[in-house]
């Protein structure tokens, strides 16, 4: 099932940030069929949303205030990036993340990523996806100078998720 006025081809796509962000090793782990890209304008028709919802409730307020909240997050290039793993032959988006970089005053007026917002589609699950995106994020923030980067997680999540938080090595 093809979206019908995306395009396929990375290049052509109106991207959150530039490709070259993602780190090519962690993308190269992915399976053949599976691609590892920023966040696009044209993603709330690849189901975005409906990827965060199986981590948590999910306002859909609509395509234009997705894309005006893309817009916004994009508008501050060295703050936000959120990537998504999309399925090629569906052209849907089965994993996304994020990480937003924090400015501080310690450390030299030094920065914090933070990692946010990893979910992996059901059908996807245990394929080391979630691993993936946050190998990616973590590349990113580290590329951005962060000294430290933070994987977050809400309360009600955190037992379930500690033996995957562990993989991860966080």
């Amino acid at each position: 099932m093809e979206t019908s006025d995306a395009p396929r081809d990375s290049a052509s796509l109106d991207l959150m940030f530039p490709q070259e962000l993602i780190s090519p090793e962690v993308s190269a782990q992915l399976p053949s069929d599976l691609q590892m890209r920023p966040l696009a304008s044209t993603d709330y028709k690849r189901g975005h949303l409906d990827v965060l919802a199986v981590l948590s409730i999910v306002n859909d307020l609509g395509e234009a205030a997705w894309v005006n909240q893309f817009h916004a997050m994009r508008a501050n290039p060295r703050a936000y990036f959120s990537i998504v793993i999309l399925d090629k032959a569906s052209d849907k988006i089965v994993g996304v993340g994020t990480v937003f970089i924090e400015r501080k005053f310690l450390r030299g007026l030094g920065s914090v990523g933070h990692i946010e917002d990893i979910a992996v589609d059901k059908s996807q699950q245990g394929k080391k996806l979630g691993l993936r995106i946050i190998q990616a994020l973590t590349h990113i923030s580290e590329s951005s100078g962060c000294y430290k980067t933070i994987l977050n997680c809400s309360d009600t999540n955190i037992r379930e998720l500690l033996p995957f938080i562990g993989l991860c090595l966080y």
